[in-house]
């Protein structure tokens, strides 16, 4: 509500100030007027801009257009009322009809006034309402045939009852007003017309010009009581909130000046002591530092609570650097601090490709996920864990994340982590307590949504000081992690938005509740020939940049990489091929280096002299060159590998020998091919007491090396089938599979990884279960191709497929005779 001799300025800019109102001009004669013979149901209409006049009112108004002037003037000569109507669009200059609300307040012009820097201004006090039937031609001004609104005496409970609630809630609103003239609650109280009051208060209260015309356009004096008390409602409640918020905030000042005035008495006393303030500087240093952090609620009040503590306490005891460490910790926290760009597939896309080679499935759901995260931004990042041998790219696929998603990268390695506190961090009653190692990395990336990658997951363990597993439940959940709460800070920190990236060797050391928060993408190994592009294209040259030299100072053939990868290298990754790389880049750098040569071109015969003897040698057909030897396929944490079984007979008991570390599953593999094997004594041609009187031993090569598993069954039925029969194992043959005492040949898993071990073992025929036919998706159409891959549903399959053919004895006619020279056919 304003004040009723408030200045309106419909026709130009709102600050008016008189500075000379006796100064009045006039430009055109009376009798020059009274010659336009304007009719009696006429009214000269000024427009105005943003502004309702009502009746009874008394307001200054502002005019600029050279009509509005001429109109004035006109109306102030000739002592006629004018029409003060509002536009509709405050920009138009020369409003037509359609241009003009239709009800407007017919008002007689008290006083014409001209500032000295030639402003003009009238003076109107407003009459009725009128409305516009029509605009007159043929006028310098705009002059308009009118219908007048007579306001009609109306007495009735109603109109009383809203008339006595409006008195009420004005004189509310009065009080509440700050710079109220102290006359306006008289001026209220003594208006009796309900008509007059609810115009003059919808003319005193603030509120759009549309909501005044509004008013102004209701003929009916209850529902215009009804609209006017509605807005008078309204302003109380804005009002007394202003109010409200008004006195806090004095609190809050005058709280501050209490704290600032006994902070300066402080501080005069400690120089009048002629102590040092430097612990005053201190901690006015942090208090202006949480003040620029704007901090969450939670995190600034404890903020201000340690200051409030550091402030009461001695900078020589152990306690304040506590306090001081904290917070910091608090202030520097990125609470707020996002760093993301646009997400852009396409490059996303050129990105991963660049950095790393094949691993299509594992580059195809990357990009799902990123146009997950383009189409909902807001949505929880999921918890992906990729899992494989050592050096196949799990790391740097992580980095690739980062750079593809605009993101800072954060790395934390949990191998050996057995301290929960590690997870969680430290209370703050322990000296030399920090925060745990997942806010230390968001800290050192200065991100909250961070890609945050939590290497080497499956080698935690537990002990007496908890279990770093288990502290991770609440940190890799999406529904949890929103308020991640550390020991160290005593308060949630939202961890929601961080994209978790995991790395593991071995699904089976990460606990059930643990893995099941992931999603696990499984990285196996390389080919032969994609070891030999990703040493093409990404680690030759970084090898040739670590040794300072150049593609011109060292040319290295193709089949050098070859020959490395066949005779230097057995891995799934290419850790150990980059490794060879580095040494046959140092022997050209040696070179180089004492002048000997300026260009070095390696090949494949100066490997022996680089790297030394070839450490890998084709020992398949050695080891099957006899019956009772299979190779078998294993996988290991560290990739797939190839095993031999040896299975020999001695005169004896009937007994079962294991011998080369075997676990409780291998042996009981070796027993079950065994009972199989007795089971079907007489298809091989064997006596029933046969198993009587002979031993069986049963020996896995490399004997210091624990071995464990179900999936070397096949190869145990097969070396035991090939003993008894005296027929061997084709050379190129290798197989994996669990048995059943049924005979059947049951799935296993590590598919991938053992058949490229096969092949970088030269082996060219593999037998599988037929039940892991699905797996075979998973493999490079490359090694498909390369290798003979046989499925196996039982037993019978596997002799069929594995074994050579019958011998043929040189002395026919003693077919039992126990000397024999067989005869082998190739494969």
């Amino acid at each position: 509500m304003t004040s009723p001799d408030r200045s309106a300025a419909p026709d130009t800019p709102p600050s008016l100030s008189v500075t000379n109102p006796a100064v009045e001009h006039a430009t055109a004669s009376p009798q020059a007027v009274d010659d336009l013979h304007i009719p009696e149901d006429a009214l000269i209409l000024i427009p105005v801009r943003n502004f309702v006049l009502f009746p009874e009112l008394v307001v200054p108004i502002g005019i600029g257009r050279e009509t509005s002037i001429a109109a004035a003037q006109a109306a102030a000569r000739s002592n006629r009322p004018v029409g003060i109507i509002q536009q509709k669009d405050p920009e138009v200059d020369e409003p037509g009809q359609d241009d003009l609300y239709s009800v407007g307040t017919s008002a007689s012009i008290l006083r014409y006034i001209t500032t000295p820097d030639n402003n003009h201004h009238v003076i109107c006090q407003g009459e009725q309402r009128f409305r516009i039937i029509k605009l007159l031609d043929g006028f310098p001004f705009k002059v308009a045939q009118v219908e007048r609104y007579t306001e009609p005496n109306i007495d009735s409970p109603d109109i009383d009852a809203r008339m006595l609630q409006l008195k009420t809630r004005t004189d509310a609103v009065i009080a509440l007003l700050p710079d109220a003239p102290e006359a306006l609650s008289s001026i209220a109280q003594n208006i009796t017309s309900p008509a007059i009051f609810a115009d003059f208060v919808a003319g005193m209260i603030d509120i759009k010009p549309a909501e005044k015309q509004e008013i102004l356009d209701t003929l009916d004096l209850k529902a215009r009581l009804d609209k006017v008390l509605a807005h008078l409602e309204r302003l109380d409640q804005v009002l007394r909130i202003r109010q409200a918020i008004a006195e806090e905030t004095k609190e809050r000042v005058d709280d501050r000046q209490r704290e600032y005035l006994l902070r300066e008495q402080l501080k005069t006393i400690r120089e009048q002591l002629g102590e040092d303030d430097e612990q005053g500087a201190d901690v006015a240093e942090l208090r202006e530092k949480i003040e620029q952090a704007k901090l969450p609620e939670a995190a600034d009040a404890a903020a201000r609570k340690a200051l409030k503590r550091l402030e009461q306490m001695s900078d020589a005891s152990a306690e304040y650097s506590m306090q001081r460490t904290y917070i910091e910790w608090l202030i520097e926290l990125p609470w707020h601090v996002e760093t993301e760009t646009p997400i852009d597939i396409a490059k996303a896309r050129d990105i991963l490709d660049a950095d790393h080679y094949g691993l299509a499935k594992i580059k195809k759901r990357i990009l799902e996920y990123l146009a997950v995260r383009k189409l909902n931004p807001d949505g929880r990042s999921p918890i992906l864990c990729f899992t494989g041998p050592p050096g196949v790219g799990k790391t740097s696929l992580g980095q690739s994340i980062a750079r593809a998603t605009g993101r800072k990268f954060a790395r934390l390695g949990l191998g050996g982590v057995h301290d929960e506190a590690e997870i969680r961090g430290h209370r703050r009653t322990y000296i030399g307590a920090l925060p745990g190692n997942i806010i230390q990395a968001i800290h050192k990336a200065g991100a909250r949504n961070c890609v945050l990658m939590l290497d080497e997951i499956d080698k935690l363990a537990a002990s007496a000081h908890g279990d770093p597993a288990a502290a991770l439940l609440e940190v890799l959940d999406p529904e949890q992690n929103n308020e991640f709460r550390d020991n160290y800070l005593g308060i949630g920190f939202d961890l929601s938005k961080v994209l978790f990236i995991t790395t593991a060797n071995v699904l089976d050391n990460i606990p059930g509740p643990l893995r099941d928060r992931m999603e696990v993408i499984s990285l196996q190994g390389y080919t032969p020939d994609e070891k030999h592009q990703i040493a093409l294209r990404y680690l030759l040259d970084r090898q040739l940049k670590a040794n300072g030299l150049t593609q011109a100072q060292c040319q290295v053939d193709d089949d050098v990489i070859d020959a490395i990868i066949q005779g230097y290298t057995r891995e799934a990754g290419v850790r150990n091929l980059e490794r060879a790389l580095g040494g046959v880049c140092r022997y050209a750098a040696m070179a180089i280096a004492e002048n000997r040569q300026s260009q070095v071109h390696v090949t494949a015969a100066l490997l022996p002299d680089i790297l030394g003897p070839v450490k890998f040698e084709n020992e398949v057909a050695m080891r099957t060159s006899l019956p009772g030897v299979a190779t078998g396929l294993a996988w290991t944490p560290i990739g797939g590998d190839i095993l031999f079984i040896e299975a020999s007979r001695t005169p004896g008991s009937g007994r079962l020998i294991l011998t080369g570390q075997l676990g409780d599953v291998m042996k009981e593999s070796a027993q079950a091919a065994l009972t199989l094997v007795k089971a079907h004594f007489e298809a091989f041609g064997l006596p029933r007491d046969y198993f009587d009187k002979h031993d069986i031993h049963v020996h896995v090569p490399a004997g210091a090396i624990p071995k464990d598993g179900p999936s070397a069954g096949v190869a145990m039925y097969t070396a035991l089938a090939s003993l008894i029969s005296d027929r061997a194992v084709y050379a190129n043959l290798a197989m994996t599979g669990e048995i059943s005492l049924r005979g059947l040949v049951l799935p296993v898993g590590g598919i991938k990884e053992k058949l490229l071990a096969a092949l970088q073992a030269g082996i060219k025929r593999v037998m599988l279960p037929a039940r892991n036919a699905k797996d075979l998706d998973d493999l490079p159409a490359q090694a498909r191709e390369q290798l003979d891959i046989v499925l196996l549903d039982n037993v019978d399959q596997a002799i069929e497929t594995a074994l050579e053919a019958p011998v043929v004895p040189v002395n026919e006619d003693d077919p039992a005779h126990p000397k024999r020279i067989w005869r082998w056919s190739p494969p």
